[in-house]
């Protein structure tokens, strides 16, 4: 029979004074830990093709690394993921201006969000799935966003599968847009080896193209025969080494959002599937919203801090980022990221992993 457990124990104190706990599920084969701060995956150990097991996922071992250098690294980001231009936009017919935190825009929902915050455990059970339910309350005004904000994240861990589940409920007319930031490196965080290698295919036919600011500049353009054509499975180095494509040159590699075939649905559908040669690792990203951030880590900083003495730097990772569009509160075209009272948002995603063959 296969072990599951839940357990969570101390893993840090702030400067700030917060101390960090970290929940750690295992089923079988795979394990997963998650922190209360930004109810951040900080790791998630996997087997290869052969059984070995490999921690995919970058992260740090300190938590005060995580404010001290404003990557992302496997956090819940909110309460907007992505960008919105200028950090303006109106709701209702009311004008609202939020954090700006990324030259002249607002990122991931400004400077205080939701992945600085410390989440609180509501539920922790090993049987019949390993799962931890994490909550937070944002206030009214939180980073200048309407509205009182409860959010949850719960993971569960399946004998092939990690699911993240993201809610939230509102007093008041607000935007909610949640996601997982993990960066992958299937070759494992302490392999040495960046993503360039990797094999990706996306479900999506066209990208939102983005100005100089990342913001969307126009309407989806198609990716057939281009550098953003994931349709079937293609390297990812082989567009950051000779693309010479303008909008990679614009975000000094991929950071753009792909429309999913899909759109929006009620339950998770396949979204991509990322694959590394060598260990035959395979990560398959499913999910109920109607857009794809891939990121190829390119403001990863070199030197920066990882796991069991490991160090990170540009590429070292890759983020595929579900969720709604960016700048969503100012494109009507747009899927509505829109919550009103006695509204639940809910986002569902599931990672599934497997190994190639290989030849």
């Amino acid at each position: 029979m296969e072990t599951r457990t839940a357990e969570c124990r101390p893993f840090g104190q702030l400067k700030r004074g917060d101390s960090v706990d970290c929940i750690t599920l295992r089923n079988g084969a795979l394990s997963a830990s998650i922190l209360t701060m930004g109810a951040t995956l900080q790791g998630l150990v996997v087997p290869d093709r052969a059984g070995e097991p490999a921690d995919i996922v970058l992260g740090h071992d300190d938590p005060q690394v995580y404010l001290d250098h404003a990557c992302y690294l496997g956090s819940v980001v909110g309460r907007y993921a992505n960008r919105i231009a200028g950090g303006r936009f109106s709701l209702d017919g009311q004008p609202c201006q939020v954090d700006v935190n990324n030259g002249p825009n607002s990122l991931h929902g400004g400077t205080g969000g939701f992945h600085q915050r410390i989440w609180q455990v509501a539920g922790l059970t090993a049987d019949p799935v390993p799962q931890v339910t994490l909550c937070l309350d944002s206030p009214d005004g939180d980073q200048g966003f309407p509205g009182q904000l409860r959010a949850s994240a719960t993971y569960r861990l399946h004998e092939d599968r990690l699911e993240l589940l993201l809610e939230a409920v509102s007093n008041a007319p607000t935007i909610v847009n949640l996601t997982g930031h993990a960066y992958f490196n299937l070759a494992g965080q302490a392999a040495g080896r960046d993503i360039s290698g990797h094999h990706l295919e996306i479900a999506a036919d066209s990208f939102l193209p983005v100005d100089a600011t990342a913001i969307p500049s126009g309407p989806p353009q198609p990716v057939a025969g281009g550098w953003f054509d994931f349709t079937r499975p293609r390297r990812v180095g082989a567009g950051l080494e000779g693309g010479g494509d303008p909008q990679l040159a614009l975000g000094h590699g991929y950071d753009h959002d792909f429309v999913l075939r899909a759109g929006r649905q009620p339950e998770p559908t396949f979204a991509a599937r990322l694959s590394e040669p060598e260990s035959g690792r395979v990560v398959e990203v499913w999910t109920t919203e109607p857009g794809l951030q891939f990121y190829t880590g390119n403001f990863l900083p070199d030197g920066l801090p990882g796991k069991g003495g490991a160090t990170y730097g540009r590429r070292g990772g890759l983020c595929l980022e579900p969720q709604t569009h960016p700048d969503t509160p100012n494109r009507p075209e747009f899927p509505p990221c829109r919550l009103a009272p006695g509204q639940i948002y809910r986002h569902r995603i599931l990672y599934r992993f497997s190994s190639d063959a290989g030849a």
